[in-house]
């Protein structure tokens, strides 16, 4: 069981390895303290979890927050605009206190989830690498088509889950297993290497490893 906290993706750079003699590229993540919100138990709420916020609220989105919203935070908390809920028993981690990123082990490996970029409403080509047909005398305005999809006589219908055009991206996804480089628990900055997904400055959810790394 891991904690997830939250985060930003900032960018992306590269480290130079001089033993290896390579460029590796990675990822700047800052995840600034995360304020534990609610503990749950068995007894109060049916099960167990921890429910963490980031984010501060400014005063002009204090007053318009809803008051349900602004209730979870108890005993003068600071309320937060992100919030998310890890399952699991984690009795040492009571309401109020911080969670910094000391918490991931340097060295370590981590699972990343992000929302990836919206490419809007797009054809099986791109959205799914489908080929197109022979680009050659007389080929029309029907090369990127996808063609055929059904059945004539029997069924007489397309089969669910085909692959057909839509949308592309905006979807919740994960990078499992990469691994920390570096962290800087004072200024709130881990570089993992590889890649995260979604845009610079889009919200990250960051937990250990569950899997064992790739």
């Amino acid at each position: 069981m891991s904690l997830t906290l939250i985060g930003k993706k900032r960018g992306m750079t590269r480290v130079f390895c001089s033993k290896a003699g390579k460029n590796i590229p990675c990822t700047v993540l800052e995840i600034q303290p995360n304020l534990v919100v609610q503990s749950k138990t068995v007894e109060t709420d049916g099960y167990e979890a921890v429910k963490l916020g980031a984010f501060e609220l400014t005063e002009v989105q204090q007053r318009r927050a809803r008051k349900p919203d602004l209730g979870q935070f108890k005993d003068g908390m600071t309320p937060m605009k992100t919030l998310i809920e890890s399952r699991g028993s984690f009795p040492e981690y009571k309401a109020g206190k911080l969670i910094k990123l000391d918490y991931f082990p340097e060295g370590g490996y981590v699972d990343v989830r992000g929302t990836t970029k919206g490419k809007g409403y797009q054809g099986v080509i791109k959205r799914f690498g489908v080929g197109t047909i022979v680009k050659s005398h007389g080929a029309g305005p029907v090369v990127r088509h996808i063609g055929s999809s059904g059945f004539m006589t029997s069924h007489g219908r397309v089969h669910k889950g085909k692959k057909d055009s839509g949308q592309m991206g905006s979807a919740n996804c994960y990078a499992e297993g990469l691994e920390i480089l570096e962290i800087d628990v004072e200024a709130g900055i881990m570089v993992v290497k590889g890649g995260v997904p979604g845009a610079i400055g889009g919200t990250v959810y960051v937990r250990n490893n569950i899997k064992g790394k790739k």
